[in-house]
């Protein structure tokens, strides 16, 4: 149900992530906030690198309770405050994809919404059929 587009004649992204994913079909459609890197104790990581693992985390219970899987994600949207180093948050987006290729967008911003936080994440997935997993 969810296909990477990848036409000929473009370049590679140059990450591991898709230009587009196309949906077809009935499906049903998981829309996140941007989701922040606080622990379910209330914690927030001090490197941007764990923040981006709370993150997956915490997009993963999501998804879990949504009845999806990380294959089902077809859209990232990153948003990290500028000067930081995002090998580690790529990598962490990889990881909790498992290979599996969303679109993804990365942004950086001057600040989020609370000081300690230097990334945030959101998500659209969509799951085939229509039915939870």
């Amino acid at each position: 149900m969810n296909r990477e587009i990848a036409p000929a004649g473009l370049a590679p992204p140059p990450a591991n992530y898709a230009h587009a994913v196309l949906s077809e079909g009935p499906a049903r459609l998981l829309h996140t906030s941007g989701v922040v890197p606080v622990a379910p104790d209330g914690s927030v990581p001090e490197s941007i690198d764990d923040q981006a693992e709370v993150v997956w985390a915490n997009l993963r219970a999501m998804l879990d309770d949504a009845g999806m899987a990380p294959s089902d994600v077809v859209s990232v949207t990153t948003y990290a405050v500028i000067g930081q180093e995002l090998v580690g948050v790529m990598a962490a987006r990889d990881r909790a994809l498992g290979g599996h290729r969303a679109a993804s967008t990365l942004v950086t911003v001057p600040a989020l919404a609370q000081p300690a936080w230097k990334m945030e994440i959101a998500i659209i997935a969509s799951s085939p059929d229509g039915r939870p997993r």
